[in-house]
Formats: C-alpha cells, sequence, structure tokens
C-alpha cells in the first residue's frame, strides 16, 4: 500500500507548473503543502497562502516528508536538496548541473541518513532513461550509451539542416519559443548534454566523474559550409554525448557534435526531442525516444519519481558499490574527428595521429582524421577562439579512407 506524500515544492516554473497540473488531474494520495518562491509579487493562478519566499517553512516544517525542487540556482539547489535529505525528507530534483556536480556527496547523504533523492527529470525530459539503466542494465553488458540529450541545440540544428536558417536566424528562434536562454551557452556549449551524460553514466557503469574533466565541445561554431558538407554525405550533424566502455577496466565520455547516417536511430530525432540509443552485448541496440524539455513532459518525469517514492523507491547504486567494478574514467582515446579550420596551427597542436583526408577549397579547409581525446581537451580553448568546428567522424573516417584508397588505385 502507498504512503501518503505531503510535498513542499521549490520553483513554480515551467515544470513546476506543468507537474502541478498533472498533479490536479489524478487521486495519487499526494498532497502539496507549500510552494517556494523568488518573485512574490508575481500573479499566481493559485491561492497566494500555498506560495512562500521563505524554504524553512518548507524544510523545517515536519508535516513535510517529501521535497520536489526544481530551480536553477545550483549552489541553492544544493543546499535545499542537503538540509532535505539531513532532515530526513526524500527528494525529488531535475536540477541536472547541481546532481552532476555534487553527486558523491548526495550519495553519501542518502547512505547517512537513509533518504532517497530521485532524479529521472534531469536527463531527457520525458524518457525514463536513469531507472533502465539503474535497473535492467548489468555495466558488464552495456558497451555504450548515446544520444540527443538537449532539446534545444537538437531544435537548432533541425532548424538549419531542414530549412535552411543560419545559425543565430535559428538560436533566435528556439529563443523565442522557450527552448533556449537569453545566455544559451549550456545549452549550444554542450554543458547541459555533458550534465546529463554524467548522471547517466553514474548509473551506467557506476562510475561518478567531476565534469570538469569530460570533454564537451558544442555547436557555436557550426557553419553553412559544415551543413553543406554533411548533405553531400546523405549525413545528419547532432550534438551527442557518448559514454563509452573501452575494456573491462576503463570508460571514456565526451560531448560533441557528430555526423549521423540514415541507418541510425538519431537521425530522424528533430526540433525539441530527444533520443538515447544503448548498446549491449546480448540486447544489440536499444532506443528510447521522447520530448526532452517543456513543463508537461518533464513535469511526467517528477511525477514518476514522485510516484515511485510512495512505495519508499530509492537508487541503490548497486554498480559504483560493487567489490568487482574496476571501472575508472580516462581521456586516452582516440577518436575520429573533422575538424574545419582557418588556423594551421590548431592542427599542429592536435598532432593527428592519422589524417584520413584533408581538403582546401578558399576559405573552407577542413581535416579528417584520428587524434587523442586529451588533445581536444588540452585546446579547446583555442577551437572556440578561432572560430573551428569539431564534430564526432566516426561515420566520415572509413568513406574517407575508402575515397583514398580509391583515388590511389586509379593513380
Amino acid at each position: 500500500m502507498s504512503k501518503k506524500l505531503t510535498i513542499g515544492l521549490f520553483g513554480f516554473g515551467v515544470v513546476g507548473q506543468g507537474l502541478y497540473d498533472i498533479i490536479k488531474t489524478k487521486n495519487l494520495n499526494l498532497e502539496i503543502v507549500k510552494i517556494a518562491i523568488k518573485n512574490p509579487e508575481k500573479d499566481r493562478s493559485l491561492p497566494k497562502e500555498l506560495f512562500t519566499t521563505d524554504r524553512d517553512d518548507i524544510l523545517n516544517n515536519p508535516e513535510i516528508n517529501t521535497v520536489v525542487e526544481l530551480i536553477n540556482d545550483t549552489e541553492a539547489a544544493f543546499e535545499i536538496v542537503s538540509r532535505a535529505l539531513s532532515s530526513g525528507k526524500n527528494v525529488v530534483s531535475a536540477s541536472k548541473k547541481m546532481i552532476a556536480t555534487y553527486l558523491n556527496e548526495l550519495i553519501e547523504l542518502q547512505q547517512k541518513h537513509g533518504t532517497s533523492l530521485l532524479y529521472e527529470g534531469s536527463v531527457c525530459g520525458s524518457i525514463p532513461i536513469i531507472r533502465n539503466l539503474e535497473e535492467y542494465y548489468d555495466n558488464e553488458l552495456l558497451h555504450s550509451i548515446s544520444g540527443i540529450f538537449n532539446g534545444s541545440s537538437n531544435y537548432i540544428l533541425s532548424k538549419g539542416f531542414l530549412e535552411g536558417l543560419d545559425y543565430a536566424s535559428a538560436l533566435k528562434q528556439a529563443q523565442d519559443l522557450g527552448f533556449a536562454e537569453t545566455d544559451p551557452t549550456m545549452d549550444v556549449g554542450g554543458y547541459d548534454a555533458k550534465y546529463k551524460l554524467i548522471i547517466a553514466a553514474a548509473h551506467a557503469y557506476g562510475v561518478v566523474i567531476d565534469p570538469k574533466d569530460v570533454l564537451n565541445v558544442g555547436i557555436q561554431n557550426l557553419s553553412a559550409k559544415d551543413l553543406q558538407y554533411a548533405r553531400e554525405k546523405n549525413l545528419k550533424i547532432k550534438l551527442v554525448p557518448v559514454a563509452k566502455e573501452l575494456d573491462d577496466r576503463h570508460v571514456t565520455l565526451f560531448v560533441l557534435p557528430k555526423f549521423v547516417n540514415e541507418s541510425e536511430f538519431l537521425y530522424n530525432v528533430e526540433y525539441e526531442y530527444n533520443g538515447v540509443t544503448v548498446q549491449a552485448a546480448f540486447a544489440d541496440q536499444q532506443f528510447f525516444f521522447g520530448k526532452g524539455a517543456g513543463g508537461h513532459p518533464t513535469g511526467s518525469a517528477v511525477l514518476s519519481d514522485i510516484a515511485a517514492l510512495r512505495y519508499n523507491y530509492a537508487y541503490e547504486y548497486k554498480k559504483a558499490k560493487a567489490d568487482n567494478n574496476r571501472l575508472q574514467f580516462t581521456n586516452n582515446v582516440d577518436i575520429n574527428i573533422y575538424l574545419r579550420y582557418e588556423d594551421e596551427a590548431l592542427v599542429e597542436a592536435l598532432e593527428f595521429e592519422h589524417i584520413h583526408e584533408r581538403f582546401y577549397s578558399g576559405s573552407y579547409k577542413f581535416v579528417i582524421g584520428k587524434v587523442n581525446l586529451q588533445k581536444l581537451i588540452d585546446n579547446q580553448q583555442q577551437i572556440a577562439d578561432t572560430g573551428a568546428f569539431v564534430a564526432f567522424a566516426d561515420q566520415l573516417s572509413g568513406v574517407a579512407l575508402a575515397a583514398n584508397k580509391l583515388q590511389e588505385a586509379e593513380a
């Protein structure tokens, strides 16, 4: 039998409102007792007495047994969640940056106080990926997880590829629709996708990784030439986070734009939708698809966690705790990339180990080849400053290599 949840809600923005809309249509044996907000002057659709600007009205209220945290301030969110867990309250959160940054501390707090923190809504909106990675896949049988984790950047890429919009115009549309913030760096810079990837990898492989150690290169430097090149190769460009088991000791993570072909599930994931591909040893590829942003899609994931708490569900972090889990994170791995550049010094700095193809035509110069992931990290600032565009090019390297061999044979 489920227990009644008395909820203190932090934040009443798009997701908070979406959650409330869903809750009021169902009889779920739960009650929202108080909602903490920043702006008391803003018009609300609910009675004023339901709202407070004092977090202690929730955190110190013994009648509230569950806290739902949906705010944008990382440090404030961590303080709220850690205080709630320490005082015996279970928590549901959708704050991906806070969770990725403080995951070790949050796991320790849950273990110390016997409380539960759930955060399905922090990764890919409505897609139920965290609990599947936590419960369904054994990490020894899980080769990789990758996908489209950020709806804002995917919307911009779809507008550019399908409708021919330039980057600035596509970004403006995404901002006007509320898909991207006024400062879009978190989305288009790959930070949002990185935080989500780190959370997913913790449940996929049992590794907890500092976000500062993981490469994220975004789509800010995308040009019409890059899109045209993709079209000529019958490919699309997507911003794709990747977590991959390299061997029985090492796993790597990175976020890069990626060329995808028609045979890949991600090829047809457009606009604000997200998709997650799981590559398993025996199940082969499995694909999860759904809306990655918005009040009701994300609110539905938050509600799923709330409903699970009625039955005392908690993440067990079995993979992280397992004695036989020897996986460690590494950036010492070679990957194939496409680099469109102007500055030859950047090519030299990246120290390509093998070049499959080089092209020069006026101002358009690119190289496809193999580089060490750590070299990309070391030169990340130079990539940004020189306007270069980098993409994961596992689909291109084989094509380029075959073309080169054909040219050599004809010669």
